[in-house]
This record gives C-alpha cells, sequence and structure tokens, in this order.
C-alpha cells in the first residue's frame, strides 16, 4: 500500500477549508508513515491549485478537469476517484464530512469494498493487536468520533482492507500552512479514461445555492449560551454583547434542544466545532460533548453560577454569578471603555 490521497473540494475554483484542514492532517500523517501526500481535485478550471495544495504540503496534485465535472455530480466523480484509487492503491483516503463528501467517499467505499468511518473528529496513527487472534498490525490509521447522539467516543480500526477511509468534520482539524511550501508534481487524468456515456446521464439544468446566514465557525469571537440562559428571550443578550464584540452567537446542544435558538448555531460533537481567538461561555455547564467542540479557543471566559462547573476547570478567566446579572455589566463597561 502506497500514500495517502485527499479529496480537493473546490467550489468556483476555490479550495474548500476543509479540504485544506486535511491537506494540515495529512501532511503530519505522512510524515508519521513516511509516505508521500497526494491531493485529488476534480472540476473545472482548476489552473493554480498546485500553489494552494503546496502551501498545505502537498508532494502530488492530480487533476481531472473537464467541462463536464463542473459542478458536482456523483457518477463521474465516483468513476475517476475508483479508477485512480484501484490503480494507486492508497493505503489512507480523506473527504471533507460535508454534502459532497457524504455523498461521495461512501459510493467509493463501497465500490472498493474497503469501509468508511464517517464524521470524524480525530486521526491518529497508531499500533493495534487482535484480541481474538493476537495478530499485531502497525501504523494502522485510528478513526475517532462521537457515537450514539455524542455520549461516548468510538475509536475505529481498519485492519484488513485498504484504503482506510474517513470523512471529517469541517473545522475540527487546525488549517496551518507548512513553513516551507512544496512544489507539487502535477498528474493530469484523462477524464475519459474512467468515464462512461452513462456516468453523465443525470444533467444539471440549474442550481440554487443559499447564501450561509450563519457562520460561526470563522468568527473570531463567540459569545455561547447554554440551557443555564433560561429561555429564548434570554439569549437577546448574548447577541447583544455578540454584536458589540463582532462575533457571532453561539450555544450547546441543551439550548438548542430546549428551542432557545437555531440549530446551526449548536457547538459540540454533534454540532460545530469552532476555533475562535475568544470564546464567552453563559450558562454552559461544559460536559465534553460541548467542550470536544469549542477546545482549541485561544481565550474562554466561564460565566456560571456553579462554581464546580466542568468548564470553569481548562476556562482563562472564570465570573461566578447569574449570566443575566454578568452580561449587562459586561455590555455597559465595554461600551464605556471603548469610546
Amino acid at each position: 500500500m502506497n500514500n495517502i490521497f485527499v479529496y480537493i473540494e473546490t467550489e468556483g475554483g476555490k479550495v474548500a477549508d476543509v479540504s485544506l484542514e486535511l491537506l494540515t492532517k495529512g501532511r503530519e500523517l505522512a510524515d508519521r508513515l513516511g509516505c508521500k501526500l497526494e491531493a485529488l481535485a476534480i472540476g473545472h478550471n482548476l489552473a493554480g491549485l498546485d500553489k494552494t495544495v503546496g502551501m498545505y504540503g502537498a508532494d502530488t496534485l492530480w487533476v481531472a478537469d473537464d467541462r463536464e465535472l463542473e459542478p458536482y455530480r456523483t457518477l463521474p466523480h465516483t468513476a475517476i476517484i475508483c479508477g485512480i484509487f484501484g490503480e494507486e492503491k492508497p493505503q489512507i483516503a480523506l473527504f471533507g464530512a460535508t454534502p459532497v463528501g457524504r455523498d461521495l467517499a461512501p459510493r467509493v467505499s463501497s465500490t472498493l469494498g474497503s469501509g468508511l468511518t464517517a464524521d470524524c473528529t480525530s486521526l491518529v496513527i497508531g499500533d493495534y493487536t487482535d484480541a481474538k487472534s493476537g495478530k499485531e498490525y502497525k501504523d494502522l490509521l485510528y478513526q475517532i468520533r462521537p457515537a450514539f447522539g455524542g455520549n461516548i467516543i468510538a475509536t475505529i480500526v481498519n485492519p484488513d482492507h485498504r484504503p482506510q477511509m474517513a470523512t471529517v468534520r469541517e473545522g475540527v482539524m487546525r488549517k496551518e500552512e507548512v513553513k516551507s511550501p512544496t512544489t507539487p508534481e502535477i498528474k493530469n487524468v484523462d477524464v475519459r479514461k474512467y468515464v462512461k456515456d452513462t456516468d453523465l446521464v443525470v444533467k444539471i439544468i440549474d442550481r440554487h445555492i443559499e447564501e450561509r446566514g450563519i457562520d460561526i465557525k470563522n468568527s473570531p469571537v463567540i459569545v455561547a449560551g447554554g440551557y443555564g440562559m433560561g429561555s429564548k428571550e434570554n439569549f437577546a443578550l448574548l447577541h447583544e454583547l455578540a454584536d458589540l464584540l463582532g462575533g457571532e452567537v453561539g450555544a450547546s446542544r441543551a439550548a438548542v434542544d430546549a428551542g432557545f435558538t437555531d440549530h446551526a448555531r449548536q457547538i459540540g460533537q454533534t454540532g460545530v466545532t469552532v476555533r475562535p481567538k475568544l470564546y464567552i461561555a453563559c450558562g454552559i455547564s461544559g460536559q465534553i460533548q460541548h467542550t470536544a467542540g469549542m477546545d482549541q479557543s485561544s481565550m474562554v471566559i466561564a460565566i456560571n453560577t456553579d462554581p464546580d462547573a466542568p468548564i470553569n476547570k481548562f476556562a482563562d478567566f472564570v465570573i461566578t454569578g447569574d449570566a443575566m446579572e454578568v452580561i449587562p455589566k459586561m455590555i455597559k463597561y465595554y461600551k464605556q471603555n471603548s469610546k
């Protein structure tokens, strides 16, 4: 088995953040295994992608560039990836857990008979010993993801089939350029070698893409509320503070389940993973299901009536008190001192 492949998702010629995050993780895994990191992009007008993936450490860039491949369609993309994987036999293949990745990766996995772990939040290399046979395996990909509604963390290995495939949730991996950018070898893919006419029978006549109304993943400041905020009306205070700080409002699963705010704002294992410069947790106890989605924040301020709340253990600053009393004071004094 050979190298690590990362599927590069693009829209309008721009590489998706999750693909850059996967290249960062892929570079780390490739260095650990002593193999090459290969990027695979499928679409149209893909010139210049080599510079982007080179900034994130890719050794090789496979480019399947054809007018028929943009926008995304399941069958031609699956045919190309299965064809290349069948020839190159990668040991690991990574996809973003996006609408495209969740459609594409299972089809590739099913065709190749390789197995797939979906919605991973961590990937590490480790050894494994089968409890029944005693057989030892070296350098397997440990695919880690929440299970049973986020109540447990499952670690999954695939000892016998290749490639080891995983989809990874957006935002859970850091995105970091390498210190010395690479100059990837470009391999242009002969699309017609893999794609049959029957793969192109579905035609996309028109697409309507709605603008994202909430984007907490990229916000530098997040003011997050939990069940302790008490009501949907009380969340208005969080919005006022977030607007003042130039940030966004997030929430715990308990607050979302209680109807205090939209699901798009949910942070945690079953929501979005964020890495803001400042995270203000208001009325959030800090169970692992939530903290797993924000524990990489640069600075955490916790506001909670419970001095022993779990979130206090790793918060940089703790304010013990009622958020409904503390937040108005924060708003008042911030306004006074920012004039």
